[in-house]
């Protein structure tokens, strides 16, 4: 199982002074911990993309780059790029350019994004959602396997065999399909072939055994090898060196930022009772001592029918930064071995 980090670069408020620590900081901070995730061993690193005050991931490429030149071995991937509000051939020359960079590290997750913020940014309309992703999504894939394509869609000007360049360092860059909770997302991704990233931010991991079973199915009617169907999971997660202290470093980010976005959406105040019955051992929150996290990852494997891949979104605990330099440490030095070395399921 590959174990990493996902982050939305967020920027919070001081609990106690309301103030915003500085960008420059918070980017630097960021940077820092996609060196220690690489120094521990950790498998990924992905940086989301949202286009919103709370957020400095607006433009993940340019991250992951700079983190390409920083690190060595971890792979450096999107999560996610959201697909449907950009250019598909402008994302792929970028990722193809961080793949050079980092001489062969670069990944991509794509999806249609949590927020719509990106829709009117570009000048696209949400009614248009899915179309907008299906049709841009056949676009970025066919890109991956010819360099000069013909190719003629309703949203973006047709290609008459121009050259997309450059061309990344891996024969074939690796690209995997970020989704929710919609079942035609998941038989999107099965009937591809394409390994399912899927987001678990809230209820339990049993709940979304139903959907990655009909993206297996989906993907095995379609003639792909079953090892080709890879599931990943990213879950709000952190590691502290006792599960109090994880929780109290955890908490008022969490807090904070599902109140603002829950209140967009006409969602209640989150409390301090809710949070605890996502740490509980049948929530999806992966956060405690080192000796629980693992445990609680090996369950999730067991109860989704294995999974490839696990990411910890701890951004919102970015206030600690030491306890997210120190999170990330717990990660790759205790919690990883532990996952590692526990026999396969048959």
């Amino acid at each position: 199982m590959d174990i990493g980090i996902d982050s939305f670069a967020a920027i919070l408020p001081d609990p106690a002074t309301g103030q915003l620590p500085s960008a420059t900081d918070r980017m630097a901070d960021l940077l820092e911990e996609v060196e220690v995730a690489d120094r521990v061993g950790l498998d990924v690193f992905g940086i989301g993309e949202h286009h919103r005050a709370e957020f400095l991931d607006s433009a993940p490429a340019i991250i992951l780059a700079a983190a390409a030149a920083r690190t060595t071995r971890i792979r450096l991937t999107s999560a996610v790029t959201v697909l449907s509000a950009a250019d598909p051939v402008r994302v792929f020359q970028e990722f193809a350019t961080l793949d050079l960079i980092a001489k062969g590290r670069a990944e991509i997750v794509v999806g249609r994004g949590s927020f719509g913020e990106a829709y009117p940014l570009f000048g696209l309309n949400l009614r248009d959602y899915d179309d907008l992703f299906a049709e841009k999504l056949d676009l970025f894939l066919k890109l991956r396997e010819t360099t000069n394509l013909k190719w003629e869609g309703r949203f973006r000007p047709a290609l008459e065999g121009q050259g997309v360049f450059p061309r990344p360092h891996q024969s074939r860059l690796p690209v995997w399909l970020g989704v929710g909770g919609t079942p035609d997302s998941f038989v999107r991704a099965g009937m591809l072939g394409l390994p399912l990233m899927v987001a678990i931010i809230g209820g339990s991991f049993r709940r979304f055994r139903p959907l990655i079973d009909l993206y297996r199915e989906s993907g095995l009617r379609a003639g792909h090898a079953p090892g080709q169907l890879k599931v990943g999971v990213h879950a709000m997660g952190f590691v502290g060196e006792t599960t109090a202290e994880a929780k109290d470093a955890f908490f008022p980010g969490w807090a904070h930022l599902t109140a603002k976005i829950g209140g967009e959406r006409g969602w209640s105040a989150p409390t301090r009772q809710q949070f605890e019955a996502m740490c509980s051992p049948e929530g999806a929150f992966l956060i405690g001592d080192p000796a629980t996290v693992a445990a609680k990852m090996l369950d999730a494997g067991d109860a989704l029918g294995g999974i490839s891949r696990i990411t910890f979104q701890m951004s919102t605990a970015s206030l600690e930064t030491a306890a997210m330099k120190r999170s990330i440490e717990l990660l790759g030095r205790e919690v990883a071995p532990i996952v590692r070395a526990a026999p396969a399921k048959p």
